[in-house]
């Protein structure tokens, strides 16, 4: 169970694998952590010495640029010493097995990883191998979960639009194989908002929308009707097989985030996109960089969100 192995007996966070099972008051505690690293308004970022001594090790087995980066960048903040493992050109490709490859690190020094990976579940089956003295944080494992990102989603949707329980949240694209999305939809219903929608074509809907707690459409115009914040999301070809988008005569049209569909959604609603973004796609460049939209905030805001999940797990094992 994840959400055991994520959790001190103390109920104090160990780790970090998943948005589903968190207590409302541990995300809310995240969220208010971070907002206290977030820079003042024209002031740059100062360091801090919480991760003094410790070593950070991003491991990740899938590509990426905004979470790997925002991760050392949070890492060093906190003063921590960070290793990035480029795993294609590591043991890996001759042959170690990915928990050698954790056994061999730990034996380092590591004290926290940040994984990504292709596979659902890789996070809680590191988490469940892992030293006690080391904490698993998910950067993203296959179409399971991505929780800094939801936290930060939700971190930055608080800071405009703070009641969670009035709000209309449409979200839109591929939401069956976006682990954005599950994290997402999951935080904020953690923080009472109720009125979550998904829309796309039906290949890229939840098989079960009812067990997320979501309604689905495939009608933008009905799922963007008087939303608050509407989150755009690209189409992940790489879990989907043959053509992402057969049966769709002109995706961008139908399902983007274009003046014409968002003039369903509230005429002030927040425009919100994990990256990366696809341009003339699921989004406009006009729409994705428009004064409605958080996008860029969402990347500044990582930063801060991740500082919080490491520096809460730093203090959680000096506690104890």
């Amino acid at each position: 169970m994840t959400d055991n192995i994520q959790l001190a007996p103390d109920g104090g966070l160990r780790h970090l694998i998943t948005t589903e099972g968190l207590p409302r008051t541990l995300v809310e505690q995240i969220l208010d952590t971070a907002e206290t690293f977030v820079p003042a308004p024209g002031t740059s970022p100062k360091k801090v010495p919480l991760l003094r001594g410790k070593t950070v090790f991003n491991l990740f087995f899938e590509n990426s640029t905004r979470t790997r980066t925002t991760f050392e960048l949070a890492a060093k903040r906190l003063s921590a010493d960070v290793i990035n493992m480029d795993v294609a050109h590591s043991s890996r490709s001759k042959g170690e097995d990915d928990l050698d490859t954790l056994y061999t690190l730990q034996a380092m020094g590591a004290d926290i990883f940040a994984i990504r990976h292709p596979e659902n579940g890789a996070a809680a089956r590191f988490a469940a191998h892992a030293a006690d003295n080391v904490a698993i944080i998910n950067a993203g494992d296959g179409s399971h979960a991505h929780p800094t990102q939801a936290l930060l989603d939700v971190f930055t949707i608080r800071r405009h639009r703070p009641d969670f329980a009035n709000l209309r949240v449409a979200i839109v694209g591929d939401v069956r194989h976006s682990r954005v999305a599950h994290s997402t939809i999951r935080a904020l219903r953690t923080l009472g908002t109720t009125d979550i929608r998904v829309i796309g074509p039906d290949r890229f809907l939840p098989e079960n929308p009812q067990a997320l707690g979501v309604q689905s459409s495939d009608d933008i115009a009905a799922g963007l009707a008087g939303a608050d914040v509407v989150m755009g999301l690209r189409i992940q070809r790489e879990r989907i097989n043959g053509d992402a988008l057969e049966g769709v005569a002109d995706y961008h049209q139908q399902f983007g985030l274009t003046t014409a569909n968002l003039a369903h959604a509230k005429s002030d609603a927040l425009i919100m996109h994990p990256g990366p973004i696809n341009r003339g796609v699921e989004i406009n460049a006009d729409i994705a960089y428009g004064n409605q939209s958080v996008i860029l905030e969402q990347v500044t805001n990582g930063i801060a969100i991740r500082m919080a999940v490491m520096a809460i797990i730093a203090g959680n094992r000096n506690a104890r």
